[in-house]
């Protein structure tokens, strides 16, 4: 026995207008590419759950997060490549940013660098 859903319903009454523009579009591919494949009201749940993973780093139950990883493979791909390309930020221990500052290893700052350079 086949369940029987609608699978013609409008993606875009979900927009959220709080939600910036790279999350929003992201959500859209996802339940745009799966909405043959599930209710709506489970998918849409799905397509949130997603974007908190990929954009909030979000961690759910491993079932739920083994179903999101396959459905996601094609539809996150051009984002996470893109994402590989983008600043990441680098964070130091306090310890080791003060012994920095105060050993004179700090390069980044223009005075102190051009100040080294003369000597």
């Amino acid at each position: 026995m086949t369940q029987k859903f609608k699978t013609n319903w409008d993606v875009d009454k979900y927009y959220d207008e709080t939600e910036p523009e790279e999350h929003w579009q992201l959500r859209k591919e996802f339940m745009t590419v799966h909405q043959d494949k599930f209710p709506e009201d489970y998918l849409v749940a799905l397509a949130k759950a997603f974007t908190n993973i990929e954009f909030m780093g979000c961690v759910y139950p491993a079932p739920l997060m083994i179903r999101i990883g396959e459905l996601s493979k094609d539809v996150a791909k051009k984002y996470r490549d893109i994402k590989k390309t983008k600043l990441q930020r680098t964070f130091v221990t306090a310890s080791s940013a003060a012994e920095n500052k105060y050993s004179g290893k700090r390069k980044s700052d223009p005075i102190q660098y051009a100040s080294n350079s003369k000597r």
